[in-house]
């Protein structure tokens, strides 16, 4: 009987987390090539995006999956037996039964969660998972939809029932959330009002279509029908004083904390809804990639890097630099 020849591939992996240095605890190296079960297919990623949540897995804030090393990352666009494709990034309810999906609660759980990932040159993932790449966009701008683009979309219109004609607060500029929920917006015809601290990064949100840029904290020019919050304490109180008689703030991140103060006055008084979102359902990831090729959207990359050089992303990442998604490419 010959001996099994086990192929092996590049990976991104920790095997122990660093809180003080989570970019060094990203390890690039050689693993073996999973082999995909009944209901999964054999993705040759041509590109992955790295998420704050990987950062949380390298510090050891996020369980990592075992056993170790675990390779991180749940953002990814390849080819599966000669189509192109972007994944759907939540994990499957069952890995038996890939097809059912997961409880709204259940949302953020992500592939890497349940490992391994997909900063890989090869992964194993639900055929479910898959969506047709739009012709139009790179592997770099594909892999950026997945985690920010389909949580911006959850917040926008599912959470937020945002409409053409609203005015929309988006606290922030620069990661791939907000960016996301400028451009998608403006898509569908809303008025778009971005903060951030930054004097270039609100250039950058002019140049992406917003139609008023403040200083952090400035007051609005007309409040907002819906605010996407990924700040946290540093801007809650100012998403409230923002938000318009019967609006919605609609959270998906604490950057900066995770308890803030709330004005209950200011709350009840003008009959504001405060929800928390996280990710999305595969139904809406379809709908949002049929938004993008529909308007022929385009998501901002920050950066491309070969894989070797993953862990610089991390680094610019926590730098705060950034603006818009941190992309890898495979070898």
């Amino acid at each position: 009987m010959s001996p099994t020849t086990t192929h092996q591939m590049s990976a991104a992996a920790v095997t122990t987390p660093s809180a003080s240095d989570p970019a060094g605890a990203l390890v690039i190296g050689r693993h073996d090539t999973p082999e995909p079960p009944a209901g999964w297919a054999r993705i040759d990623v041509r590109a992955a995006a790295i998420n704050m949540h990987d950062v949380w897995m390298l510090r050891g804030v996020a369980p990592l999956p075992g056993p170790w090393p675990c390779i991180l990352g749940s953002d990814a666009a390849g080819v599966v037996d000669g189509r192109e494709v972007i994944v759907y990034p939540v994990a499957p309810a069952s890995p038996s039964d890939p097809a059912r999906p997961r409880t709204t609660v259940a949302q953020g759980t992500l592939l890497s969660d349940v490992g391994p990932g997909l900063l890989a040159e090869t992964a194993a993932v639900p055929a479910t998972h898959l969506i047709d790449k739009p012709a139009h966009l790179s592997w770099s701008a594909a892999a950026s939809l997945p985690t920010s683009w389909l949580t911006a979309y959850r917040m926008l219109f599912t959470k937020g029932r945002l409409r053409a004609g609203d005015t929309l607060l988006v606290q922030g500029a620069g990661g791939g959330v907000a960016t996301a929920a400028v451009m998608v917006a403006k898509a569908i015809g809303a008025n778009v009002i971005v903060t951030s601290r930054s004097a270039q990064k609100r250039e950058q949100a002019l140049a992406l279509g917003a139609d008023v840029v403040l200083e952090t904290g400035q007051r609005v020019p007309a409040l907002a029908d819906v605010v996407i919050e990924t700040v946290g304490p540093a801007t809650f109180s100012h998403s409230l004083a923002a938000t318009a008689p019967g609006g919605r703030v609609v959270t998906c991140g604490a950057s900066t904390g995770f308890t803030a103060e709330v004005d209950l006055a200011r709350l009840f008084a003008r009959e504001i809804s405060v929800s928390g979102s996280t990710m999305g359902t595969l139904e809406e990831f379809a709908a949002l990639v049929a938004l993008v090729e529909r308007h022929q959207l385009t998501p901002v990359v920050d950066s491309t890097v070969p894989l070797d050089r993953a862990p610089d992303q991390v680094r610019r990442m926590l730098s705060g630099d950034a603006f818009g998604k941190l992309c890898v490419s495979m070898p």
